[in-house]
């Protein structure tokens, strides 16, 4: 569905990231890591082209997207981005609408097909409570659940995601990830994530990139990226990471101070078990 070929990403002279290959599947989520600066965004910008790539291709059902017109691109690939910059005084059911723009010829305007889909959307991100709210009366979580929603409605292939979670609380980030995960594997979408929070990555992606100094450190499931090792090696901070107790996924857990405290002695993370009572 989605690949990238020797991919180089820029600002002017700046290399921001460089001979970048990927594969992203129907069905499957590709998470982005790596710290602030390493190219997160920048990698999510030259997938549908806002960013102009300095070499190589991104391929989407095979196709060059570099030769695709604009409307046509934004009809394959969605973009749900940090922060969506929504019109307060629309309604939520205004917002949806606007995902089907894309499939729109010149001055024509939406069929009852159109609102049909959009309707759908909404039903199935669970936003039609908001449909005749004011975006401006809308909570945060509620917005991104809008801008997924619309980005449903332009029935792409691949929906890419710009770290979703970002300014959410922590049960907006588990509601909008169980959202995005769930659409990915019932709509059979390719999909691709940057996300800041590692733990939420390693419960949530298939596969992870770990970026660091213009290319990609590590690549594979997240017990393969997210390790104490490369974690040191990409982020600089010593961290302990352990198999979560429900599914073994892996668990990072922080060392206050980078591991100076007095009371820290290399060596001390230790796998550990819960109790019964715990």
């Amino acid at each position: 569905m989605l690949k990238l070929e020797n991919v180089t990403l820029g600002y002017g002279k700046h290399t921001v990231l460089s001979g970048i290959n990927l594969e992203v599947a129907p069905g499957e989520l590709l998470g982005i890591i790596g710290p602030n600066g390493s190219g997160k965004s920048t990698l999510i910008k030259g997938i549908c082209h806002l960013l102009t790539l300095k070499s190589g291709r991104v391929l989407i059902d095979g196709r060059d997207a570099a030769g695709m017109g604009r409307s046509e691109l934004a009809c394959l690939v969605a973009v749900v981005p940090q922060i969506a910059a929504l019109p307060e005084s629309f309604t939520g059911f205004e917002i949806v609408l606007m995902g089907r723009t894309p499939h729109l010829g010149l001055l024509r305007y939406e069929s009852r097909s159109d609102f049909d889909i959009a309707w759908q959307a909404m039903e199935i991100t669970k936003t039609q409570p908001f449909a005749e709210r004011r975006v401006g009366e809308l909570s945060s979580g509620e917005r991104q659940r809008l801008t997924i929603a619309r980005a449903l409605t332009q029935e792409p292939k691949l929906i890419l995601l710009d770290e979703p979670t970002s300014h959410l609380d922590i049960n907006y980030q588990i509601e909008t990830l169980d959202l995005v995960k769930g659409l990915c594997q019932e709509q059979n979408l390719a999909t691709v994530a940057a996300l800041h929070d590692l733990n939420l990555a390693a419960q949530y992606c298939d596969r992870l990139i770990m970026l660091n100094r213009g290319g990609i450190h590590a690549e594979g499931s997240p017990k393969e990226v997210i390790t104490a090792q490369h974690i040191k090696a990409v982020y600089g901070a010593e961290v302990c990471v352990y198999p979560h107790p429900f599914n073994a996924l892996p668990a990072t857990l922080i060392i206050p101070g980078d591991g100076r405290s007095p009371s820290f002695k290399k060596g001390d993370c230790q796998p550990f078990l819960l109790s019964s009572n715990s």
